[in-house]
């Protein structure tokens, strides 16, 4: 191998760097090329808490644990009987003008909502990105630790027009219609993976046994 230099200056080489008047001011990040992250966009959800005091009254089916069953006497509000009853003296039963209303009351058994929280309202920046469902998550969490709603959630599907219903959204996580067929028109949606989701209207609930199922909802095992 033919090294074609000479000589070589081994001694060391020092430099010193001599601070000059700059002509302009400009702000460097610390390090090159580094962006700080924004900050994750949440979704906007508005809730109230129920209490059983509140006196709701539910119609429908929903879970026991959800609402007080209260047997009250209720009265009639139809037309009262003018007539009272009276016996002949053959034994046979008759009808006679009294000249008197006689009120007439039944039994009921009536379904107050218990203490819970209600979703009011909620709305995400951007669709299908999962803030939606880590909001509720969060509040599902929150419901469960609290020893008076003890996991319970409610929330009214009334979507302003049809492209905007929640049904299937709160389908999906769990939640269930107190109206039965209502539950079977959104599990035939569900099913079939159909695009036009009728616009269901009504109450839902979330079930004890589908609690546990939205607070690991989207997780990988």
């Amino acid at each position: 191998m033919i090294n074609n230099i000479q000589t070589m200056d081994l001694r060391p080489q020092m430099s010193v760097a001599k601070a000059t008047p700059s002509l302009s001011s400009m702000s460097m990040p610390a390090i090159l090329g580094f962006k700080t992250p924004q900050l994750k966009e949440k979704a906007t959800l508005r809730v109230k808490k129920i209490r059983r005091g509140d006196n709701i009254i539910i119609p429908g089916e929903i879970d026991d644990d959800y609402v007080d069953i209260v047997e009250e006497e209720v009265e009639y509000k139809g037309k009262y009987s003018r007539y009272a009853e009276g016996s002949g003296g053959d034994g046979n039963f008759f009808a006679k003008p009294s000249g008197l209303f006689i009120p007439k009351t039944y039994k009921r058994k009536i379904k107050y909502l218990k203490n819970c929280y209600i979703i009011d309202y909620i709305q995400s920046p951007k669709p299908k990105c999962g803030q939606g469902t880590e909001a509720i998550k969060q509040l599902a969490e929150k419901a469960m630790f609290d020893s008076r709603a003890q996991g319970r959630i409610v929330t009214f599907s009334a979507p302003i027009m049809k492209e905007s219903s929640p049904a299937m959204f709160f389908y999906k996580l769990g939640f269930r219609f107190t109206d039965p067929l209502c539950n079977e028109v959104m599990e035939e949606c569900r099913r079939n993976n159909m695009p036009d989701i009728p616009a269901q209207i009504g109450m839902m609930y979330l079930p004890k046994n589908k609690l546990n199922k939205l607070l690991h909802y989207g997780e990988l095992f």
